[in-house]
């Protein structure tokens, strides 16, 4: 792809150790995304969700999280037990993001990582939003096919941002965040979709797991009402130019093998979206 000498350079930045500044972004965050496999096998991103400071550095190479994944949530049996783990700090209302790949287990407060690889991504097709409100007493309400039906179709059809869930053939997971107009993540049946994959850091994190092991799973939130639509299934990155515009680098076609949805999956809700300047 032409990039391989801007990836050698970007990819130095990638450490093991948490920065001091990064650790003071965790500590202001309220939501993080996590990714991981299930015991079958298949690859689920899901949200974290707490006030800020639930999720807080506690070593140079340690993050603890004061939070579990509500009950019915593909990753809540999953997280019981140690394992290869992917999380995404994303920040909306200033546009800025962190991610973290390593090995999460059980605690008593919650959960625990071990970093391998910590690192900060820039700011483009980040949709600014903030929270407006953090409604209590909601029970969470789980429901599942192997399908999407019409409302979450259209949810889907008016995302302006997702997150991935990818591993590598050895099992090490990453999350990472996909944005841009409404209407980018494209439903072109009820089992399958494509979204254009648009130049970032040049990392390939992404792309590269996906080139190596088809397994993914994708979030898609519902900001303003605190529905989650999480997503497992097989990705292939199509090189086909009749499948993406010029702005996109290629197009991911994802195929769905399960759909959980869950209604008051998260406490916030926040405001309608600023769309990133950078967006196609």
């Amino acid at each position: 792809m032409g990039q391989a000498d801007i990836a050698q350079r970007v990819g130095r930045t990638i450490s093991a150790d948490i920065p001091v500044v990064a650790a003071a972004f965790l500590a202001e965050q309220t939501m993080i995304v996590v990714a991981a496999a299930d015991d079958a096998g298949r690859l689920w991103a899901g949200q974290l969700v707490g006030p800020p400071g639930f999720v807080r550095a506690s070593g140079t190479r340690s993050i603890d999280v004061e939070a579990r994944p509500v009950d019915g949530e593909p990753l809540a049996e999953a997280l019981c037990s140690a394992r290869h783990v992917g999380m995404i700090a994303l920040q909306p209302q200033r546009r800025r993001r962190m991610r973290v790949n390593g090995v999460i287990a059980p605690a008593a407060y919650g959960l625990h990582i071990e970093t391998a690889q910590v690192y900060s991504n820039c700011p483009k097709y980040i949709s600014r939003r903030d929270v407006r409100e953090w409604v209590t007493g909601g029970t969470p309400a789980v429901s599942r096919s192997t399908g999407l039906n019409d409302a979450q179709q259209q949810m889907i059809s008016r995302a302006d941002a997702f997150f991935v869930a990818s591993a590598d053939p050895d099992g090490n997971a990453d999350a990472s965040h996909r944005g841009g107009n409404p209407g980018f993540l494209q439903v072109l049946s009820p089992t399958r979709l494509r979204w254009p994959d648009y130049r970032g850091n040049s990392m390939f994190m992404t792309l590269g797991n996906i080139a190596a092991d088809p397994r993914c799973g994708l979030l898609i939130l519902d900001w303003r009402t605190g529905v989650a639509l999480q997503l497992t299934g097989t990705a292939e990155i199509s090189w086909d130019e009749a499948t993406f515009t010029t702005s996109a680098q290629c197009a991911i076609d994802f195929t769905i093998t399960e759909v959980v949805e869950i209604v008051d999956a998260s406490p916030l809700r926040w405001s309608e979206p600023e769309l990133s300047p950078v967006n196609p």
